[in-house]
């Protein structure tokens, strides 16, 4: 929690830092409050680190650092008010009055119909700073914290260098590999041919799978390939219209099980097939699901990857290949190839120490392939790779047990401001391809970008978002030749998923108590009814900045999104909710008008939408190229609709 705290604290800071000076300050008079809330802020951030560490065995440490949280997030929703508020001052009087913040004179008879509200902000302002030194003081007096000085962070380089592809090492990998590309072939006019990969998470089973699959002479030997992520929880539907996809056969929007069946047994109607089923956790999508409408097919071939045995016995495998732990010296093989080493002398030197942290990583390659990305941030040296070694990341205990070691540490090393966009993606449901353009939006939005001097925000969002590719956090898309999309390994997401679980919750908000739900910031609707319905919350408010849907719901209750005053993210882009219900004028801070076809509108509070775009195109896959953050401009809200909706959001707009 307090990686996380740390980058919230610091980027309020930052913030009021670059505020202070500014007009909208000066005419709410509210700049004495906001420096003495700097300086507390400041201080606060030198204990996180203490808090961190004692956070397990104290349960009194831990209640202040889930305070502190809720009061950082008030805190940047406070210094969103000032400017906002503030802003809207300056609109209203004359410039002769910003030269005075007690409206004196006839500056006075201009602005005093906004005496009130300037009142209230500052006593808004002033009683937070009250609040806030309390916990300040609970932790230095009263909790002991110490005053740590934070880690140093790696500055973010812009690449020059091609990403490392996936590496194939060790004689018996390349064995196997040949061993089932000639029985996929060997095979091919069986009609339905069952071989399986079987072995447990982040092993390789799907790097193995990959160059199977993209191997050369399986080209032109099948009139069909496709490549299916199955994952723990899937939908029929999607599944089969992706099945559809990869063998180019064109579906509609609402098509049910029956009628898509249907059209994948016609497409493969004395035809052959390659297909992969990759990471599948019940037999049933076999079985149940797509052994029926292949069996029209002339020849199929069918490769499986799982972690468990029993599915591989109750889909029918003829042949399964077990994949198993690298020994240290593959494993060093694997750890310098993923770091792009090529002088045989550093290599050499290092191996003794390289093979120390292979065993550290319990050999196991994707732990390998993240320490090596964090290692290739560090100088290639014995000493710095000895202070590697003794991290204490390493041994952190507080964590399930296939999240510790290596998985965590590739967590640990990330600038703080990274570990905020890698915990974002744990919104995404499991396999989910993301796209760029999606995340960088939605990063820009929450506030997760450092203002970069004479650069956009959005560019150096794309730049996060390739260094936590380059650092093996998310997967590229091969296929996409700027990796502009991506998924994220199962083991990761968990991690993600893990180390956000306060914050960010994806399922049906239903089964969530009230005061969990309260406390969500983020939230991935997945449900399997028609409507998404939340809590009632009678003596409490939700406080959701992102607000995502996974295919489902088509549509949400009325009152759904009044009920947000705090969104900065909305994402309807893979859902079918085909309205939004007029919502009243619930401003707060940043006000968006989404304006409808026939004068309809929904005030959001906080939400905003992409210029220029009509109701009947998809939206959220681009956006206005501006120079955003800054001075004076306040961080935009994204609404992220790929459906046509009914109420017609023709006009986006990003509110300064």
């Amino acid at each position: 929690m307090a990686t996380i705290l740390y980058s919230l604290v610091g980027s309020c800071a930052k913030k009021l830092q670059e505020m202070i000076s500014e007009e909208v300050v000066l005419i709410l008079g509210v700049k004495e409050d906001l420096q003495e809330l700097q300086r507390t802020m400041n201080q606060i951030q030198c204990f996180l680190n203490d808090a961190e560490e004692r956070r397990t065995n104290e349960s009194a440490v831990n209640n202040w650092l889930s305070e502190l949280r809720d009061a950082m997030y008030y805190a940047d929703d406070i210094i969103d008010l000032a400017r906002s508020e503030g802003g809207k001052l300056l609109g209203k009087c004359p410039s002769s009055s910003r030269e005075s913040t007690k409206c004196g004179g006839i500056s006075f008879f201009t602005c005093i119909p906004n005496l009130q509200k300037r009142h209230k902000i500052a006593a808004q302002i002033r009683k937070f700073n009250a609040e806030l030194e309390k916990i300040s003081k609970l932790g230095e007096r009263f909790l002991n914290l110490k005053n740590m000085q934070p880690r140093a962070e790696v500055p973010i380089v812009r690449r020059t260098t091609n990403l490392v592809e996936p590496n194939l090492v060790g004689k018996e990998t390349l064995d196997a590999c040949k061993r089932l590309i000639e029985l996929a072939l060997a095979h091919k006019g069986k009609k339905a041919y069952k071989v399986g990969i079987v072995g447990t998470g982040g092993i390789g089973k799907t790097t193995l799978a990959q160059k199977i699959y993209n191997d050369q002479k399986l080209e032109g030997a099948f009139s069909k390939k496709a490549w299916i992520c199955v994952s723990q929880e899937y939908s029929e539907v999607a599944l089969l219209k992706e099945v559809l996809r990869n063998f180019l056969v064109h579906h509609e929007q609402d098509e049910t099980v029956g009628e898509l069946s249907s059209k994948l047994a016609a497409a493969v109607t004395n035809k052959s097939f390659f297909l992969v089923l990759d990471d599948v956790w019940k037999p049933e999508v076999w079985t149940n699901l797509l052994r029926i409408p292949l069996h029209a097919a002339g020849t199929g071939v069918i490769l499986v990857t799982t972690r468990h045995d029993t599915v591989a016995h109750a889909i029918g495998m003829e042949d399964v290949h077990r994949v198993d732990l690298m020994p240290a010296d593959v494993g060093w093989e694997l750890l310098w190839k993923s770091m792009d080493l090529n002088e045989e002398e550093c290599v050499g030197n290092l191996r003794n120490m390289g093979l120390d942290i292979v065993r550290k990583c319990g050999g196991l390659p994707l732990a390998i392939k993240v320490t090596a990305s964090v290692l290739a941030t560090k100088k290639k040296s014995e000493n710095e790779w000895e202070k590697f070694i003794d991290r204490s990341a390493w041994s952190v205990g507080n964590l399930p047990t296939e999240l510790r070691g290596a998985l965590y540490l590739s967590y640990d090393d990330l600038p703080n401001h990274l570990k905020q966009c890698f915990l974002y993606c744990a919104l995404y449901p499991e396999d989910t391809v993301m796209h760029r353009a999606d995340l960088v939006m939605s990063w820009v939005a929450e506030g997760f970008i450092e203002q970069q001097e004479g650069q956009l925000l959005e560019d150096t969002a794309e730049e996060y978002y390739y260094e936590l590719i380059h650092r093996n956090l998310l997967q590229p898309n091969r296929l996409s030749f700027d990796h502009s999309r991506c998924k994220m390994h199962d083991l990761l997401r968990q991690l993600a998923c893990y180390l956000s679980r306060e914050e960010c919750f994806i399922g049906d908000p239903e089964s969530l108590g009230v005061i969990n739900i309260s406390k969500l910031r983020r939230l991935t609707v997945v449900t399997k009814t028609d409507i998404a319905v939340l809590p009632s919350m009678d003596k409490w408010e939700f406080k959701l900045r992102t607000f995502n849907t996974d295919l489902k719901p088509w549509s949400v209750e009325e009152t759904f999104f009044k009920r947000f005053p705090y969104l900065r993210v909305l994402s309807l882009s893979d859902s079918l909710v085909k309205s939004i219900p007029r919502c009243g004028d619930v401003s707060r801070r940043r006000s968006c008008c989404c304006a409808g076809r026939g004068g309809g509108s929904c005030g959001l509070s906080n939400a905003a939408v992409l210029a220029g775009v009509t109701a009947t195109q998809e939206i959220g896959r681009r956006a206005p190229r501006r120079v955003l953050g800054g001075r004076g401009i306040f961080i935009p809200v994204v609404a992220i609709l790929g459906t046509a909706l009914h109420t017609g959001l023709g006009v986006v707009r990003y509110e300064f």
